[in-house]
């Protein structure tokens, strides 16, 4: 299950369990659409792979108990800004390589 982290880990915005600009990569690190897209060049400084939308985890029980009342979102933060300088280099070692060939 997704935990869906509350905030960008490198600027720490707020990413609210229904926000369409939360962005994912496979070990669910969790970044906004600014961070993932223009500052980090979609990879991911944490394990080098590309991000995806978070999924938006239905409001509503509409089947099956499965909505966000019965499993609420994580309120954990994890705010570890990224160092820049070094993640240039990680972008650099994986330029022209595909996410999913990573």
């Amino acid at each position: 299950m997704l935990a869906l982290r509350p905030s960008c880990e490198h600027c720490n915005a707020a990413l609210p369990p229904d926000s369409t600009a939360a962005r994912i990569c496979s070990f669910e690190c969790t970044f906004c659409a600014a961070c993932a897209e223009e500052l980090l060049g979609n990879v991911c400084p944490n394990c080098g792979g590309g991000f995806a939308s978070r999924p938006v985890r239905p409001a509503s029980d509409r089947k099956g108990g499965n909505f966000l009342g019965k499993y609420p979102a994580s309120a954990e933060r994890k705010h570890r800004p990224v160092d820049l300088a070094a993640h240039e280099a990680l972008r650099r070692s994986l330029d022209g390589i595909p996410p999913e060939r990573r």
